[in-house]
């Protein structure tokens, strides 16, 4: 008898599970606006005549907004409320969406983005910090296992629903598809979201903004840079970079003075907090980079649709559809430190295929590697996210997630760059085709007019093939892809460091019912 209300009280109650039903909605409008327009940057070539370094400013541009708000959404939360500021993130985001279908011009599209992006990079933060208070410490992990669906599925769903729309109807439907999600979301929220209870009493770090902010968006703007010019000499990476970094050096120094800074570096001091989110951040950079990699094989190498290439890398959802509730129900009570490292198992075991892989690999090995590779990862990401957050006294959930998301997409940036640049610089070395150019002037390579014919089997009418070339250029392609799988993979075992250095035992936490903890004696919980 009594078991039975601890029993009781580690369910997720109705109340819980309607205020998460608000926050992966959200989620899922946000996760999906960022993969969703890979699919749809060379009909943007084509309706708007611009070049893919042009169209890709369309991600770029929405990837630099989240950064700048992001480091935000902590003040703003104490400040104005959760619920206020969600429900406006929101608004934002979908008023973005519908003027992202409208525009006439690639400039325009841009600009919209980067107003779609700055209630996007809102949306996650404050999700988290939502649903964290909503169900304590103690049920963090169920909660990150539902919040983790959307980001885990969001790489996998976009390149389908993005394929499916603009082929069923015209690439202004990937942005008008927010229009009814949000308007539904916005009702949602006003109705399943609890009152808040702002704290005004923090002054704003206005000086921090003026480093961190800034600092981000330039660091991301080099880093993006990157894969369009090919190297790190090149004035448009290293300029943004460098004065990126020192703004960034800047905040950390002056972070620890004020009493109320823009991102609470503090919560460093707490060990569990800092080995999570180290794990988290090396694995991020693999995840994101791998996510590109395995679209784009299918699509370049193999000639799949666009379409035919989002299914092929399903299963790797329906693996992490399978662990994730487990890993969340598992993570508020087994050590992280525990599971986190036979699910990184899971993972190296599925990339190693990709390590192999050829012009004629056989598809039921890589969707198998992928499946097992999804195992891995539903059971990875949200258990390392509840470790880091679990620790957090509930005062500092909204700047603890702050932290967290920020980390999230500078290596999510970082990730994807580094994997495009080593996959260029890979197909850059094939052999290139005397007095063939591609439409920006420079060589066409083997490889390169392999995977044109690929996509375009009328080019091979235009240029003289000799025979052979086109294979030859594609198994290139196909080794261009496997080294590049090689670093990926690398990635992953380098995260076992920290993940081996994740708790490994429990210890007793404090909840805010306990004494000591209402007295404010222990500013962190103990996980």
């Amino acid at each position: 008898m009594t078991q039975q209300p601890a029993a009781t009280a580690d369910k997720l109650d109705a109340a819980v599970l309607k205020v998460a039903g608000v926050v992966v909605l959200g989620a899922i409008m946000s996760i999906l606006d960022v993969t969703v327009v890979t699919v749809a940057l060379p009909t943007f070539q084509s309706e708007f005549d611009a070049s893919y370094a042009r169209v890709a400013w369309t991600m770029t541009a929405y990837t630099l907004a989240l950064a700048t708000v992001i480091p935000l959404s902590g003040w703003a939360a104490d400040r104005f409320g959760t619920k206020r500021l969600y429900m406006v993130a929101l608004a934002l985001f979908t008023i973005g969406s519908g003027l992202c279908a409208t525009a006439d011009t690639i400039g325009q599209l841009i600009a919209y983005r980067v107003l779609q992006g700055l209630g996007g990079g809102m949306l996650l933060p404050l999700g988290m910090t939502i649903m964290t208070r909503a169900a304590g410490p103690h049920r963090i992990g169920r909660l990150m296992a539902v919040l983790g669906i959307p980001m885990l599925l969001g790489p996998i769903g976009g390149p389908i629903l993005g394929g499916w729309l603009i082929d069923t109807a015209s690439w202004h439907w990937i942005f008008l598809i927010n229009l009814p999600i949000g308007a539904v979301t916005l009702v949602y929220a006003q109705l399943a979201l609890p009152k808040d209870n702002p704290e005004p009493s923090e002054s704003f770090d206005f000086l921090g903004m003026l480093m961190l902010s800034p600092g981000l968006a330039l660091f991301l703007y080099g880093v993006s840079s990157l894969p369009e010019v090919g190297t790190f000499a090149d004035a448009k990476v290293w300029a943004p970079m460098l004065v990126g970094a020192v703004l960034l050096v800047a905040f950390v120094r002056y972070s620890f003075k004020p009493r109320h800074p823009l991102v609470d570096l503090r919560l460093f001091a707490n060990r569990n907090l800092t080995i999570a989110t180290v794990t988290m951040f090396v694995f991020i950079i693999a995840f994101m980079g791998a996510g590109l990699l395995f679209p784009s094989y299918f699509l370049q190498v193999r000639g799949e649709s666009t379409l035919a290439a989002g299914l092929l890398i399903a299963p790797q959802g329906i693996g992490a559809m399978i662990t994730m509730p487990l890993a969340g129900t598992l993570a508020d009570r087994v050590p992280v430190g525990r599971t986190v490292p036979f699910a990184l198992v899971l993972i190296v075991l599925g990339f190693f295929a990709f390590t192999q892989v050829d012009v004629h690999t056989s598809y039921w090995l890589l969707c198998g590697s992928l499946f097992v590779m999804g195992l891995g990862m539903g059971a990875t990401m949200m258990p390392i996210m509840t470790a880091a957050l679990k620790t957090l006294h509930p005062q500092e959930v909204a700047r603890g997630s702050t932290l967290v998301n920020i980390l999230q997409q500078i290596g999510g940036s970082v990730g994807a760059a580094l994997m495009s640049v080593i996959l260029t610089n890979e197909l850059n070395g094939s052999r290139p085709i005397p007095g063939v150019t591609d439409p920006s002037g420079k060589p066409l390579t083997e490889a390169g007019l392999a995977i044109a014919a690929q996509q375009q089997p009328e080019l091979t009418q235009q240029v003289p093939v000799p025979p052979g070339l086109v294979e030859r250029g594609l198994d290139f392609a196909a080794d261009s892809f496997a080294t590049t799988f090689w670093v990926a993979l690398a990635l992953v075992l380098v995260t076992f460091v920290p993940a081996f250095l994740m708790p490994r035992r429990n210890e007793p936490s404090q909840t805010p019912d306990d004494p000591q903890a209402e007295q404010g004696k222990s500013p962190i919980l103990i996980h």
